[in-house]
């Protein structure tokens, strides 16, 4: 476990990452919680007192990782931008638990059934943290229909995510 202090940052132009909040985790502790890995990984722990799990790391060179804090983190702790936070973080281990409602649906469609089996963990994780983070009944329902109606077209997420902003804007 690595414990140390970090300002919250935000990225200004960074293509994609443009406007993220993160923090950086430097090389040595980085080295700390998984050596010689230079790939992306999750970890878990708290953020000041804010328990965290599943947070993926993401590396930005030079050893260098961030961890990017989105809203609903960042409103968890109270922090934004500027703001000092304390981390305490080690490496995450388990396995991402995909949404129940979905692999249910799923079964119910078998072309969608395995062009979900076949893609990448990191990819069901997508979709299934996307469909877990709607709010209500009826969000998650939508997106469960588009995420099965998009692996029966072979969409890609960004187009199953254009599908569902369609769909938001009738």
């Amino acid at each position: 476990m690595i414990q140390f202090t970090a300002v919250i940052k935000q990225f200004a132009e960074q293509g994609e990452k443009t406007g993220w909040s993160y923090v950086t985790i430097p090389s040595d502790l980085a080295e700390q919680l998984k050596p010689g890995f230079k790939k992306s990984f999750r970890v878990k722990g708290k953020l000041d007192s804010h328990p965290i799990a599943q947070q993926a790391l993401l590396p930005m060179g030079n050893g260098e990782f961030i961890l990017p804090l989105k809203a609903e983190l960042r409103k968890a702790i109270h922090k934004n931008k500027g703001a000092m936070v304390n981390l305490r973080l080690t490496e995450d281990k388990s396995d991402l638990q995909l949404s129940v409602e979905l692999m249910e649906c799923l079964a119910d469609s078998p072309i969608a059934e395995k062009k979900f089996s076949s893609m990448p963990r990191s990819h069901q994780n997508y979709y299934s943290k996307w469909i877990e983070s709607g709010k209500t009944v009826q969000t998650r329902a939508r997106r469960i229909h588009l995420t099965i109606l998009g692996m029966e077209k072979n969409l890609t997420f960004a187009e199953v995510l254009k599908l569902n902003a369609q769909s938001v804007n009738k």
